[in-house]
């Protein structure tokens, strides 16, 4: 009991310093264009870090909700896994006590409650507009009347429907769902111009990273988004997604 509580009140502790540090922005970090040509390496460097090891683990946990996800929206669990690692890893290297005291010893995801949401990072704003995409037939981002009704509410108050179902500890279905539609509607925005981008997650994940309204469809989209530090190296946001998706990693629980 006492181990219990002990882990309890350090869980409190360092997310209270989390959110100030968010919150003044002691955390941020200036996003990057990948500059370094794309290799497929079967075996990238990171794999062999306990960020990988622990988030590893942890993502098999969910692989009933991620497939679920990926039913709901045909979007491969590969490719929603994908937008979710870089996320983690950041949250792992940003975080390094709460990763220390907590993610690597329990083998759990990052949920975040505080001005992003859920195991997929995502800002609220993000989610209602991934919300409308669904509903506007003149978006876009409308991704087909098929996937209309995917994220109906239950209740009348929606922002805390929004809130509880993104950010629930105990499932991360709706985390994943959010993910898939956004990737669905990025893919579907693109094409509408023109361009299919159905096959590079290194272009949807850095567009994931950015937001809506940064996605611009266009020859040669450039890879980047956020820098991580992970084992002495640092990769953008769009390049983690590529190298853990041509690489072996989860091949089984997770195909393309």
């Amino acid at each position: 009991m006492k181990l219990g509580i002990s882990i309890v009140t350090t869980i409190i502790a360092l997310y209270a310093s989390v959110f100030f540090a968010v919150k003044f922005g002691w955390t941020n970090v200036a996003g990057l264009v990948d500059e370094v040509e794309l290799e497929i390496r079967p075996s990238p460097i990171w794999i062999n870090t306990e960020e990988w090891q622990t988030l590893k683990v942890a993502l098999i946990k969910d692989k009933s909700a991620i497939e679920q996800a990926s039913m709901a929206t045909d979007i491969s669990p590969r490719l929603i896994v994908a937008m979710v690692i870089p996320e983690q890893l950041r949250l792992f290297n940003d975080e390094r006590e709460i990763f220390k005291q907590v993610f690597l010893p329990l083998k759990i995801l990052g949920n975040q409650t505080q001005f992003s949401w859920g195991v997929a990072g995502l800002k609220p704003e993000t989610a209602e507009q991934i919300e409308k995409n669904l509903q506007d037939k003149s978006s876009p981002f409308f991704p087909g009347e098929k996937y209309a009704h995917l994220l109906d509410f239950a209740t009348e108050n929606y922002g805390q429907e929004r809130f509880s179902r993104i950010a629930d500890e105990k499932n991360h279905y709706f985390a994943y769902l959010y993910t898939a539609i956004y990737v669905k509607e990025i893919i579907a925005q693109w094409q509408v111009a023109g361009f299919d981008i159905s096959n590079q997650p290194e272009i949807l994940a850095t567009l994931f990273n950015i937001g809506f309204a940064n996605s611009q469809p266009k020859i040669n989209p450039q890879v980047g988004g956020s820098e991580i530090e992970l084992g002495g190296h640092n990769y953008s946001f769009g390049r983690l997604a590529y190298e853990f998706f041509h690489s072996n990693e989860l091949a089984m629980e997770f195909p393309q």
